[in-house]
């Protein structure tokens, strides 16, 4: 009966679907655009200074790296097959503290990114990581949302065309139930029970104290719980004024959505206490349409909207020295692409 509830759920609130699916027009609006371009790949020039214009097979260490220190946390790279003891000692000589963030280097929605607490945990996630891995500092900010950013052809300035707001697998305890039956009472966290029985094998069990909260998944990601809620209309001109001061420091950004950990809106506008969690290039969706009270057809209209913007941005920087992959560079990548999620999905 409780597959058949979830099998429902699934059925019913489209943000579940296959992206196969959901994606179904920018099939088509890809293959127009492929065509007027004359290349497969023109997302490539869409961020020129971003591998692939952040499409796929990107570092997030080399994106990190074009924005200012002061907007992002401390962050360390490490090559696969690192030795424990190497992590440790550079961990150290960098003053970073626990907790921290483990995750790959060059992501999948959120797969393998982990909170580290402690040594034992760190330990535990150098081994299992079969790729290039960041270890950072936790941010201390409690709130966090995506924020699309487009700066258009012949503009002076850019534009926020979206905000979502992330709400984290929180639960607070009765004082009568455990965890397990916490999650069991909230459709969108069942699904993410097996998960955290890997992830918090002697905890899920226990009973939560009544009033007492716990962030099961503290990063803001779809896949392992988080719900999305459009908080578009928190865009005002003073925050678009602020992040085009910030994206005009981030060389060759154009187009996608920066993910952002903050203390509160008015801050934010001011553009102070808050701090970057990443830059997702042309991959990047418009995730606001997944707040749970839009439509479908809301979505494709937000989607097919910002591939418009995607192809805009790319054949205008292309005019200016950009450069297309070329057919069989594209296909390289793509392999690539392919074989590293093989690995990285076994983590």
């Amino acid at each position: 009966m409780k597959k058949i509830k979830l099998f429902l759920h699934k059925l019913t609130n489209w943000e579940y679907w296959p992206y196969q699916i959901v994606y179904f027009p920018v099939y088509f609006q890809y293959l127009y655009y492929a065509v007027k371009a004359r290349s497969f790949f023109f997302f490539n020039a869409s961020n020129p200074t971003i591998k692939n214009g952040g499409f796929f097979m990107e570092s997030k260490k080399e994106i990190y790296d074009l924005i200012p220190q002061k907007y992002y946390p401390k962050t360390l790279l490490f090559i696969k097959n690192t030795s424990i003891e190497v992590v440790k000692k550079s961990i150290e000589n960098n003053q970073l503290n626990y907790p921290l963030i483990g995750k790959p280097d060059i992501g999948l929605r959120g797969t393998a990114v982990k909170k580290i607490d402690n040594e034992t945990e760190l330990t535990n996630y150098i081994k299992r990581a079969d790729f290039n891995f960041l270890i950072q500092n936790l941010i201390p900010f409690q709130n966090e949302i995506g924020l699309f950013y487009v700066k258009l052809p012949n503009e002076r300035t850019g534009t926020i065309t979206g905000i979502v707001q992330k709400e984290f697998l929180i639960i607070t305890g009765n004082g009568k139930n455990t965890i397990r039956e916490l999650l069991n009472q909230d459709p969108r966290y069942q699904f993410q029970i097996k998960a955290l029985e890997k992830e918090y094998p002697n905890k899920i069990d226990e009973l939560l104290p009544k009033n007492e909260s716990i962030n099961l998944v503290p990063y803001g990601n779809h896949c392992r719980g988080t719900k999305f809620v459009d908080a578009s209309d928190k865009i005002s001109p003073k925050m678009i004024d602020t992040f085009n001061k910030i994206c005009d420091e981030i060389n060759g950004f154009h187009f996608g959505r920066m993910d952002i950990m903050f203390n509160n809106y008015e801050d934010l506008e001011n553009g102070i206490n808050f701090q970057i969690v990443e830059i997702n290039g042309a991959i990047s969706e418009p995730t606001h349409m997944y707040d749970p009270k839009h439509s479908l057809l809301y979505g494709w209209k937000e989607l097919t909207r910002h591939f418009k913007y995607m192809y805009q941005i790319s054949t205008h920087n292309k005019k200016n020295g950009a450069r297309y992959l070329t057919f069989s560079e594209g296909i390289k990548e793509f392999k690539k692409h392919h074989e590293y999620y093989d690995t990285i999905l076994k983590f």
